[in-house]
């Protein structure tokens, strides 16, 4: 009997251990193809203490989808998105303000969807549209930090209205936010244009300029500033508010009078989102009751009824506070609103 060769037996062994590496190979790469996850690029404008509780949430529920998030303040993700309108690259906006998420639906920039669950729903806290563009989350409102302890000792009173920041006691003790990169900044601005009427509206914000040390990027920020006591009242919303409250911070929560700014956070899904089907996913759990209970951790009013609980400091006849709303004009006159307050208060804007 012949003997294959050496170099013939090596050969054939070499090519079977190739073809059964490459069996492998691709055995284990449809393993892990089979177990990718799902990537969906979040745009939000979320506090941060509010975006893992949310992200953990999802993902346990749906293992094969992660979250990746870009956040920004309201006026900035708004921006982005606007900028971003012929190459769009966010397939989810979540907990971005209402009269932006309008704003873009106006640009032809959200996709119509009713997430599963959406007729629990309390119906005015979402856009009016049949299938929905964008559905709400939570409301949130003007409020002012007052700082017991650094206003005293400068003999500064409690406010208890928006008028009594224009008396000249106040002057230099004030910090807001801008409207040109803060949410709750841009709520402010339109409550007093929509309370007060254009003409009067724009001269109170004349006046109230004089005595307003600095705008700055974020809406938490000036009650954040209140709290440590750097300035004795900063306008800002009730969920920074309460959250330095129970951190123990000598702040006082002040609703003005005349009534309350607001605005709702929502969500929305990108009409070219890659991951339509993810996407939807988030958008269903979003509404569901056990993230509305993520939300009510915070925030006084949900979308979801039944789940919102008493919050300290928040009084309870908040929703009858809140000033009379139109976020269809808030979006159309965004950018005017903006360039007139730009033009008229931008120099002591935070840069």
């Amino acid at each position: 009997m012949n003997e294959v060769p050496v170099q013939k037996r090596f050969n054939a062994w070499a090519t079977g251990a190739a073809r059964v590496a490459l069996a492998a190979a691709v055995a284990l790469g449809a393993a892990q193809a089979a177990h990718a996850k799902t990537s969906l690029l979040v745009y939000t404008a979320l506090e941060d203490e509010a975006m893992k509780p949310y992200k953990d949430a999802f993902e346990k529920a749906n293992p094969d989808i992660e979250i990746r998030w870009v956040r920004d303040s309201t006026g900035s993700v708004t921006a982005k998105l606007l900028a971003e309108k012929n190459n769009p690259r966010a397939d989810v906006i979540l907990g971005l303000a209402a009269s932006s998420l309008t704003l873009l639906d106006l640009q032809g920039m959200l996709m119509p969807y009713a997430p599963k669950g959406f007729d629990q729903l309390t119906r005015k806290y979402s856009d009016a549209n049949t299938p929905p563009h964008w559905v709400g989350m939570d409301v949130w409102g003007a409020t002012i930090c007052y700082n017991r302890v650094a206003a005293q000792a400068k003999n500064i009173p409690k406010p208890t209205s928006w008028e009594d920041l224009t008396k000249p006691v106040y002057k230099g003790a004030i910090v807001m936010p801008s409207p040109v990169s803060s949410g709750t900044g841009y709520l402010d601005v339109t409550a007093w244009l929509q309370t007060f009427g254009d003409d009067r509206g724009w001269k109170f914000m004349d006046a109230l300029d004089k005595n307003v040390a600095q705008y700055v990027h974020s809406g938490s920020k000036p009650c954040t500033l209140a709290g440590t006591g750097e300035f004795p009242i900063g306008i800002s919303f009730e969920f920074r508010g309460h959250e330095l409250q129970a951190q123990g911070a000598p702040i006082d929560l002040v609703f003005p009078k005349e009534g309350l700014g607001w605005d709702m956070e929502g969500t929305a899904i990108m009409k070219t989102t890659r991951q339509p089907d993810a996407a939807k996913k988030l958008a269903d759990f979003m509404a569901s009751k056990d993230a509305n209970e993520i939300t009510a951790r915070w925030w006084a009013i949900v979308a979801y009824p039944g789940v919102a609980r008493k919050l300290a400091g928040i009084p309870d006849n908040y929703a009858d506070l809140l000033v009379k709303n139109d976020f269809v004009w808030s979006a159309k006159n965004r950018q005017s609103i903006l360039d007139t307050w730009q033009k008229r208060y931008g120099a002591k804007a935070q840069q």
